[in-house]
């Protein structure tokens, strides 16, 4: 009977990690203290304000469709937000509020890929995004990369991999599952490299605000052609929310419009309004705290995990991912991660789930858990480590 389902849909791959966390979640029913580093959400609830708003909202009757763009006042604070964090002018009208993340890669990716085009993708990457290039028939070209690169794409490997079927790229800063970052310069040389081709750079920014040391860049400030997708789920914290949004092009927004009152009409309405409290400075003050404890975290697990032999040769700037080579210990990904889960009640990522480039050989730890619990988990992979040793 599967037989009968569409080719696209048989090609879109699961999620390695679900049948873990199935028994993650199996193993936690029955007793077992498991401690959760596989799923790339904070352990935070949303902050208070946005609840209290959101609150707010359901008791005002704000329930019904918003514009297909989004509430005027939401975008009007997005772009407010870019000028007093990133110094840029950009226009509301810009501006789209989506059903998260995804609702923007879905919007960008039917407006620029054609079936049988396709977008340039680092390898390893967050999954989704290729995923998303089949579900409009198009493609995406996998461009392996690693250390060297920071994980990131470079304009030399656009020079390499573009094709005639190439009409962009997209890239992610910070990514998932690297944590790296593209600086101002690197976007512009990248943007330059894709120009020249003719092609769209659409820029995954859904990790912006968990950065350590450092700021991230916007692309906007560098290309402002670009295309840019954010959400409220990692840094302002409402994953269940369901809400993100696209930057576009002035010239872009007519088409972009059209599509979204089709797709899904509008995002969440209630969505929306609890949004507006997210750039209040008493939520930025928790979100700032927040990120300090992100820090906190990768700064415990990065060097405890090389000390056990784990290969992280890229310190992470943003996210809350180490993306760690096993090869010292040998074997495959998901068996590494599998023994982990049933011997030690500790769950993380095989690299299987980001990519084909040495994904066998590779891991994913996020460090959404307190600093406690992080510290358990560090026992835990010494002594698993003994027995995968021994196996």
């Amino acid at each position: 009977m599967a037989q009968s389902y569409s080719a696209r849909s048989r090609a879109i791959e699961p999620f390695h990690v679900m049948a873990l966390l199935a028994r993650a979640n199996e193993l936690q029913a029955a007793g077992h203290d498991v401690i959760h580093l596989e799923i790339g959400e904070p352990d935070f609830t949303t902050a208070e304000p946005i609840i209290q708003a959101g609150q707010a909202a359901l008791a005002s009757g704000h329930t019904r469709y918003t514009a297909a763009r989004g509430l005027p006042q939401l975008r009007e604070a997005i772009a407010g937000f870019y000028a007093e964090r990133y110094r840029l002018n950009i226009d509301p009208e810009r501006i789209l509020i989506t059903p998260g993340g995804s609702g923007a890669l879905l919007l960008a990716s039917s407006l620029l890929v054609d079936p049988g085009r396709h977008w340039l993708l680092a390898d390893p990457g967050y999954p989704c995004n290729r995923h998303f290039l089949r579900l409009v028939e198009g493609g995406a070209q996998l461009v392996p990369v690693g250390p060297e690169t920071r994980y990131q794409l470079t304009p030399q490997l656009v020079e390499r991999h573009w094709d005639a079927d190439s009409v962009g790229a997209l890239v992610a800063s910070p990514a998932n599952p690297t944590g790296t970052v593209l600086h101002a310069d690197e976007l512009a040389a990248l943007s330059q490299a894709l120009k020249a081709r003719g092609g769209h750079l659409v820029v995954d920014e859904i990790y912006h605000g968990l950065t350590y040391g450092m700021d991230a860049s916007s692309v906007l400030e560098v290309d402002d052609d670009a295309f840019v997708l954010n959400s409220f789920s990692k840094y302002f914290g409402m994953t269940g929310w369901r809400l993100g949004w696209l930057v576009a092009p002035p010239e872009a927004v007519p088409e972009l419009e059209k599509l979204a009152q089709n797709l899904y009409i509008s995002a969440p309405s209630m969505a929306q309004y609890a949004a507006l409290a997210c750039f209040q400075p008493q939520t930025l003050e928790i979100l700032e705290q927040r990120r300090a404890e992100f820090a906190r975290r990768r700064d415990y697990l990065l060097p405890a995990l090389r000390e056990l032999g784990f290969g992280i040769a890229v310190e992470p700037e943003g996210a809350f991912y180490l993306y760690a080579d096993i090869s010292a210990f040998g074997g495959d990904a998901f068996a590494f991660c599998r023994h982990f889960l049933e011997t030690e009640h500790l769950a993380f990522t095989p690299g299987l789930d980001f990519g084909r480039h040495q994904a066998g050989h590779h891991v994913r730890f996020a460090y959404t858990q307190g600093l406690p619990r992080l510290e358990e988990a560090v026992q835990r992979l010494a002594r698993g480590l003994k027995t995968w040793a021994d196996r």
